[in-house]
């Protein structure tokens, strides 16, 4: 089989875990996965912490302007708009995505109204997927959620866009975390579960050649589709329904 060369693109993966660095983050174990996947395709990788980071709340692009002291999503923002493709990490809480994620979303959705160089909306041409990780049910109700802001704001989203772990109902160990097995510990926890590693997998590539095929053919064409052709009065083949 052909070998491709993904070597041409940039991922950015932002970890919305409610940890602060240096603690561990299982989500963070998982993004480690798909990671190593880029790094041996010589994928450019980004990484950001979003709680690391002081981000105001909001819709505009930068809050500053509305009444809030600092806020680093305009610096933020631009390393997203850098990568070709943007892998949202969550832990699960309460079935839901952490609120990290739900400001990740609102901040992107500030970003939404702006338009590339095509006059499209500024992030058609990416690529965006999830990865979920928790001790309870939820991870397909979070990358619903997820997958669809990412769509609805611009990016693009392959088949099988999504991967996560779940360990059983109720308290228990986390991905990554290691249990006593008699007097030693046992390897992590999840680390073999073949669900997992093969939507993982299977996740990282249709990222890849979804982005590297809209890469090379400059994202779509703006036939139908450019904001700025239709405030300047371009409606292609649409017809007004009340001028039938």
């Amino acid at each position: 089989m052909k070998k491709i060369d993904f070597s041409k693109l940039k991922v950015v993966y932002v970890n919305c875990t409610l940890k602060k660095s240096p603690e561990n983050s299982h989500t963070q174990s998982l993004i480690d996965v798909s990671k190593a996947i880029m790094t041996k395709e010589r994928v450019e990788i980004d990484e950001i912490r979003f709680i690391d980071h002081n981000v105001a709340s909001g819709v505009y692009p930068d809050m500053t302007e509305y009444g809030w002291d600092t806020d680093e999503w305009p610096a933020l923002s631009k390393r997203i708009l850098d990568a070709d493709i943007l892998i949202v990490g969550t832990p699960i809480w309460l079935g839901e995505k952490s609120s990290e994620a739900q400001k990740l979303i609102e901040r992107l959705y500030a970003m939404s109204g702006q338009t590339n160089d095509k006059g499209q909306y500024v992030y058609y041409g990416k690529v965006g997927g999830c990865i979920v990780t928790g001790n309870e049910d939820g991870i397909k109700h979070c990358a619903m959620g997820i997958l669809y802001a990412l769509q609805h704001v611009g990016y693009s989203v392959p088949p099988q866009a999504d991967c996560g772990w779940i360990g059983k109902v109720g308290p228990g160990p986390s991905y990554g975390d290691k249990v006593w097995k008699g007097e030693e510990l046992d390897q992590p926890v999840g680390f073999d579960s073949d669900f997992t590693n093969r939507n993982t997998t299977f996740m990282t590539y249709n990222l890849l050649h979804l982005a590297l095929m809209l890469k090379e053919n400059n994202g779509y064409p703006n036939y139908g589709n450019s904001r700025e052709e239709w405030d300047n009065g371009e409606r292609w083949e649409f017809e007004n329904p009340e001028y039938r």
